[in-house]
């Protein structure tokens, strides 16, 4: 479950702790037509950076390049915790983080699995995040906005906080 974090630091480390406990996200290069797609995330909060697998001929692929600014929007399993996040992609040569992060999913979108000439590592290094996080359920939610729309006076109900963060390392 989220928590209304009150410091950005709160908020930077509760982010990453989402990010590492989900797996889906929606990714997109701003710079393109495309419209955002599903991807896996494997987030590491110690390397401050989010890493995709995809093949070398998708859209996607093509569209990074040697380098691009990209976008993500998570949200957790709860649905108490939601994000954007902004920053530069590239493709990584790591072959330790891919052997980590490779999984028996990822292994069913190339033909010859893990050794397929086609697998791409993508790592994102983001530098802002936009996070919203409530520490209530759906129906304590939802309970709040009813009360707010019907009671005069109170036009902002307690759902939860929001933060702009900066994650740039060199800032």
């Amino acid at each position: 479950m989220a928590e209304k974090t009150h410091s950005d630091q709160d908020a930077k480390d509760q982010l990453w702790q989402q990010l590492e406990d989900g797996r889906l996200c929606m990714l997109w290069i701003p710079s393109t037509d495309q419209h955002p797609q599903p991807m896996t995330l494997y987030a590491d909060s110690k390397a401050r950076a989010i890493w995709f697998i995809t093949s070398s001929d998708t859209d996607l692929a093509t569209a990074v390049g040697s380098g691009v600014e990209a976008w993500l929007t998570f949200a957790s399993k709860d649905q108490d915790f939601q994000a954007s996040l902004a920053g530069h992609m590239e493709f990584s040569q790591d072959r330790d983080k891919l052997d980590e992060i490779w999984t028996v999913a990822a292994g069913a979108w190339f033909e010859q699995g893990r050794d397929d000439p086609k697998v791409r590592l993508l790592k994102l290094s983001p530098k802002s995040a936009a996070v919203w996080a409530s520490d209530s359920n759906a129906i304590l939610v939802g309970l709040k906005l009813l009360r707010a729309g019907i009671s005069d006076g109170q036009s902002d109900p307690d759902i939860g906080v929001h933060h702009i963060l900066n994650l740039d390392l060199a800032a």
